[in-house]
């Protein structure tokens, strides 16, 4: 759609670059360039500003299936689904996404997952069904998102907080790990009930030369730490926005993965105990099984980008024309929450239609993508409708909206 008000000033000029082009190529000149700065400027510009007054910045990471028809759709492939419901399959022909997200918490809204950038991830053998032009080495989930946390890091580093990352149990490896650790950020995930535990190496015996052992000479099962009724504690812990009683245990433990030491955190739950850690021995339960809780809000954020932005849905075939259309929807949902961020939920949502709606309800994003797009239409309208309007302006304003509407 066209927009009757002026071009901001970055447009302009990629507007004059393009006119030195032919008619049929200068349109894309201008988007091939939009698309290379908005990722940055989107965190920089967008995002940023709702992180005023942060003491850690908290970063999300998972990958999402998308589905897809058709054996032509470059980059398919058969992935694990990993929400297949009461009828669905375990498995799902499409592409699947790493992503990473910006977990940034609002007054009444609790915590919202912003999506910055994506990989897509192909299987090594759907790799030659891409052309030799487009096709990429093969790279594992786990290097994905380690080459999110290098493009994130110098723009995050401006910012002078801790930097924490939540990822998935699948990422809990020494591949991801590691270089997480090299990058200065704490890791905190879940781990696995066999995890291969030892106890603190303790002080090094006089008299004895080398460096210190990293690793202690006890082996830790996590099951009988479980499985003691003794030394439990309970607090109350703030979780998903709700007061909640835990019961937890937590220790210092040595785990070869991270390469050193880590805080575990034994939580005692209706269906049975599950372990969680961090790469700061430091951190304290709460902020441990936090930042676990507050990773769900990426999967709130995958559902709305696929049921209400679209994701997913673009009949497109090429690699590159998949990755683009699966940014775009990511971008346009942190568009959207940044947009409505500062706005009142009366401001954002109608409910005079449905007058038996709970007024205590918190906007969802289709409520703030509904008001944006209203405010949007509303200055498209009063700008053609300025004193001197000309008939042909009002016809050309009226044919763009009726071929949103229709």
């Amino acid at each position: 759609m066209t927009s009757s008000q002026p071009l901001p000033a970055p447009f302009q000029w990629f507007s004059r670059l393009a006119a030195a082009l032919d008619h049929r190529s200068a349109p894309r000149l201008a988007l091939l360039f939009f698309g290379a700065v908005l990722a940055r400027r989107l965190l920089t510009e967008v995002v940023r500003p709702l992180l005023q007054g942060a003491t850690r910045l908290t970063l999300a990471l998972d990958d999402t299936p998308t589905l897809r028809y058709g054996p032509h759709v470059k980059g398919a492939g058969v992935h694990h689904n990993p929400t297949p419901g009461p009828a669905g399959s375990g498995y799902v022909y499409g592409h699947v996404f790493v992503v990473l997200a910006l977990l940034v918490a609002h007054s009444a809204w609790g915590v919202v997952a912003l999506p910055l950038l994506a990989r897509l991830y192909v299987r090594k053998k759907d790799l030659p069904g891409i052309d030799p032009k487009h096709r990429q080495a093969f790279r594992t989930k786990l290097e994905l998102a380690i080459e999110l946390l290098r493009w994130a890091k110098p723009w995050l580093d401006q910012l002078n907080v801790p930097i924490w990352v939540v990822a998935d149990g699948a990422y809990a490896k020494k591949e991801f790990l590691k270089p997480a650790e090299s990058l200065g950020m704490t890791v905190v995930s879940r781990l696995r009930k066999d995890a291969a535990l030892r106890s603190l190496p303790g002080p090094r015996p006089a008299g004895k030369r080398g460096r210190p052992r990293t690793y202690g000479p006890d082996v830790i099962d996590l099951a009988k730490r479980a499985g003691q009724r003794r030394v439990w504690s309970t607090e109350t812990l703030t979780l998903y926005g709700v007061a909640t009683v835990k019961k937890y245990k937590t220790f210092l433990a040595t785990w070869r993965p991270a390469g050193g030491v880590i805080r575990v955190v034994l939580v005692d739950e209706p269906t049975g105990w599950r372990a969680y850690f961090c790469t700061d021995t430091s951190a304290s339960v709460a902020d441990i099984l936090g930042a676990v809780a507050d990773r769900f809000s990426l999967e709130i954020t995958f559902r709305e980008c696929k049921q209400v932005v679209g994701a997913g849905q673009q009949q497109v075939r090429f690699i590159l024309a998949n990755i683009g259309a699966f940014h775009i929807c990511l971008w346009t949902f942190t568009l959207t929450e940044a947009w409505a961020w500062g706005r009142k939920a009366d401001d954002l949502v109608d409910r005079s239609a449905s007058p038996w709606d709970s007024t205590l309800r918190r906007p969802s994003h289709a409520d703030k993508r509904r008001a944006w797009r209203r405010e949007l239409l509303g200055e498209e309208i009063r700008a053609t409708l300025r004193p001197g309007a000309t008939e042909s302006g009002i016809q050309a304003t009226a044919e763009r909206l009726l071929s949103l509407a229709a």
